[in-house]
This record gives C-alpha cells, structure tokens and sequence, in this order.
C-alpha cells in the first residue's frame, strides 16, 4: 500500500496510556492510514484493548503527541468526545445487541440517538447498511433469531451506520466457527479496502497470513510492528479458527457506547448523555 496516496488518521508519537495510574503501554509511535488492515496481537493483558480505548477516549493520554482525524486527543474536551466518536465504529466479540427489538429497531436505535434525521433518511439508511454486510432481509428477526455470525453482521453495521472512517474490531471473531469467521474477516478486508482504516484486535495470526495488513503486537508494554502481509503473500485457504492460548486476548468491558471513562461500560448510557435520548439507566440495564 502507497500511504502517501491516503490520509493519515491516526497518528501517536511517544503517548503513554495508563489505567487506573498504572502505565500499560509506553513510547507508542503509530500511524494509520487510509485504507489500513492493522491486525493488534499480544497476550492478556498486554495492553490490545487499552489501545482501542484510548482511540475513542475511553482512556485519556496524559504524555506525548495524540491525534485521531482533526481531533487533538491532549486537548480534547468533553463536549467534543460524542463528535469524535461517531467518526468511528467499534465492533466487539459479544455483540451487545439490544435483545428486545429487532434488527431494524436496533439500528434505529443508534440513528436516532446520534443525529436527527427523517424517518424516510433512518429506513434508507438501515437498508443500505443491511444490504452491505449480506443482510438485506433480516431486519425483522429478532437477535435471538440469529446465528452467531448473522449477529456479528448486523454489529458491523451498527457500527458503519455514521460512515465511520476507523472501524475499531475487538476479537469479532473469537465466538465464531472457521468458516463463518472467515466470512467476516472477508467483509472487514473489503471495508478496508474501499477506504475504511480496520484495526483489529486478534489471537488468531491466520488471519494476518490471509489478508494483506499491517501486523501490531503488544508486548510488555510497548508497541512494535512487524514486517506487512502483502497481497501477493496472502492465501486463500480456509483458516484454522484453533484460540492459541497465549495469545487470547483479555476480555473487552467497553462498549462502543460508552461515554465517560468511569460509566458502566455494558450499557449505551451514553446516548442519553450526549444525544438527549429519552430512555432510563434501568431500561438500558434490560437491553442488554
């Protein structure tokens, strides 16, 4: 991949990111692009989800230089953090769709929280997303009603409903069989490619060796890449979907919905915060 012929969407230089005043990655220099399948690998704990954290300010950086689209994260202020992260889209292993509602009112859900729109632009949107990610007739089921990987299609495109351009992936595909993991890892590889920067969170290093990306690890406490997968070094062989042990990675507790750093992260609490949407902490609580 030429990065000089796309834009640069992320860009960290000797950032620190701490948890709880516990410094959990240092010296982190990272440049995204435009395009980029970045593949984060790593043990527990090695700090995979505190990166994607700190990417929608779910963990604030307090050293070195941080920039995410136009948005300076040493700078950032409250009121601007709902902007920054509907330029994103995060996807997570659980899915956490609403259980209650369909797929169509899941969607709905999110538009209307995050924007006003017509109830003629929020059908039109559904469907164009629905149709992206293979799903153009399941907006009635309900999640129950759907296979694993059917709920994890309509989680990518909750998350692509705001054309987000980074899609943050967090193991999306650890509770999925090899084939229907595949299937998905197909579809993010083709969002990247159409100009969506993909980071992905993974322990399965076939998926490095099948798709053209950037490869990340996490590794104590500081960030290196490794030599890229180029297109012509990619297979197509099915790949081995097998957890390697030491590499799983540690459970992720943020939802894409979340919106102060200390906020019980298993409940979309922020589009009551930021978007004025009128539904109580308890219903939130039973959506999940």
């Amino acid at each position: 991949m030429d990065m000089e012929d796309n834009q640069m969407l992320i860009e960290y230089k000797n950032v620190q990111i701490n948890q709880q005043e516990q410094p959990i990655l240092k010296e982190v220099n990272l440049q995204v692009y435009e395009k980029d399948l970045i593949f984060v690998y790593g043990r527990v704990g090695s700090g995979k989800s505190t990166l994607l954290k700190s990417i929608y300010y779910e963990l604030p950086i307090l050293e070195g230089e941080a920039k995410v689209l136009e948005y300076n994260l040493r700078k950032l202020k409250k009121k601007h953090i709902p902007h920054l992260r509907r330029s994103l889209g995060i996807v997570f292993q659980d899915f956490k769709l609403l259980t209650d509602r369909s797929v169509n009112d899941n969607l709905k859900f999110v538009l209307n929280a995050t924007g006003k729109r017509t109830k003629a632009e929020v059908a039109f949107r559904i469907s164009e997303v629905l149709k992206y990610v293979g799903m153009p007739n399941k907006g009635y089921k309900m999640p129950h009603e759907l296979s694993g990987g059917e709920q994890q299609r309509i989680v990518i495109a909750r998350a692509l409903l705001n054309n987000p351009k980074i899609l943050l992936a967090d193991e999306p595909t650890g509770n999925l069989d090899p084939e229907t993991g595949n299937d998905l890892m197909q579809l993010l590889h083709k969002i990247s490619q159409e100009g969506t920067a993909v980071i992905m969170v993974t322990h399965n290093r076939g998926w490095a060796e099948a798709y053209p990306g950037r490869i990340v690890i996490c590794d104590e406490g500081r960030l290196t890449e490794e030599t890229s997968v180029t297109d012509e070094e990619s297979t197509e062989n099915l790949i081995n979907e097998e957890p390697v042990e030491d590499l799983i990675s540690e459970e992720s507790t943020v939802d894409l919905t979340s919106e102060e750093p200390a906020a019980d992260s298993t409940t979309p609490e922020f589009f009551e915060e930021q978007d004025n949407y009128n539904q109580t902490e308890t219903d939130y609580r039973s959506d999940i």
